[in-house]
């Protein structure tokens, strides 16, 4: 279920709401879990098991983690924790990808080929991973104190707008909004101008250049002059964008009418006059990430220029990875 589907937008987000606005205050979190989990189930009914289980291993880690005074078993519950989620996400993501090319580097030699069954990625992994990892590494920092109910901590990590595509929040971004939020009417109102801003381009925009970009790139590249060539990649670059930009103003829009404040995910990234400052504007909330619990704990820029580098290289081996 996409937000743009006539699913999502006829019935499961007037039902959600009209039930989430009556609701009592108490149980409103209750509404958004079990609307979150229905929202996941709903596109991969198998693998909700998978973070149902994730998250119910995680929580007690990281309880256990701050309860601990000896730092050495604080290090090493941290370590475990991290190790069990990029290992989920290395298996379900990577699994097909590195089998693929050890087999094509095998054929290259007249070698017997690795049998594997291909795994179905189960939806929004790369999102929900990285937010559990800011959950422990955030209470191992003590940047804040660990969510007490485990249900809390369960509508951290799949809340549904944020889940499928971003924006990742922070724990301490978001951790006091779980338990403590104040919603007002224009909150609502202006979430749902910015939820349908986002739709707009998304539907009316993205959508649209996306049809003509597929229709160029699935051309014969040898009967192609340059201007079309030029309106491909023109059609392509923007449908990347409003696509995106599209899913993360709904995403905020959607949380907005639920008190939840998201952090901003693109700022015009297109009027940037340098590389670098186009890589400060697009997906900000994935640099932050890269930045705050890799290149930073890697030595950042305090370091000698040779060390320097392979941080970046690191960083961006990471993220390219973590596209795809």
């Amino acid at each position: 279920m996409v937000f743009s589907s006539i699913v999502f937008l006829i019935y499961f987000l007037p039902i959600f709401l009209i039930i989430y606005h009556f609701i009592d205050k108490k149980y409103k979190n209750a509404v958004i879990l079990f609307g979150s989990i229905f929202f996941y189930a709903w596109g991969a009914p198998k693998f909700i098991f998978v973070i149902l289980f994730t998250t119910f291993l995680d929580f007690h880690l990281v309880t256990w983690m701050d309860k601990s005074a000896n730092e050495t078993k604080r290090k090493l519950i941290l370590l475990l924790s991290v190790s069990v989620n990029l290992g989920l996400l290395f298996y379900f993501k990577y699994s097909n990808f590195f089998v693929e090319n050890v087999n094509a580097v095998l054929s290259v030699f007249g070698d017997k080929q690795i049998h594997w069954t291909k795994l179905i990625l189960p939806i929004g992994i790369s999102f929900y991973t990285f937010e559990t990892i800011t959950y422990v590494v955030d209470v191992y920092r003590r940047l804040h104190k660990p969510l007490t109910k485990f249900w809390d901590y369960q509508l951290y990590i799949i809340l549904f707008p944020k889940l499928i595509a971003g924006p990742i929040i922070r724990y301490h971004e978001l951790a006091d909004q779980i338990t403590d939020r104040k919603e007002s009417i224009d909150d609502k109102l202006t979430g749902f101008y910015r939820f349908a801003l986002g739709l707009g381009k998304k539907v009316l925009i993205a959508n649209q250049m996306g049809i003509v970009a597929d229709s160029i790139f699935g051309s014969y590249y040898n009967d192609m002059g340059t201007a079309t060539a030029w309106v491909g990649s023109l059609a392509y670059t923007f449908q990347i964008y409003f696509d995106f930009s599209g899913y993360s103003d709904m995403a905020i829009g959607l949380a907005k009418m639920m008190g939840f404040k998201f952090p901003e995910n693109f700022t015009n990234p297109y009027i940037s006059q340098s590389i670098t400052e186009f890589w400060r504007r697009w997906h900000m909330t994935l640099g932050n990430w890269m930045r705050n619990y890799l290149y930073i704990p890697l030595g950042g820029n305090k370091v000698g220029t040779t060390r320097l580098y392979f941080n970046l290289w690191i960083v961006f081996l990471a993220s390219g990875l973590w596209h795809g």
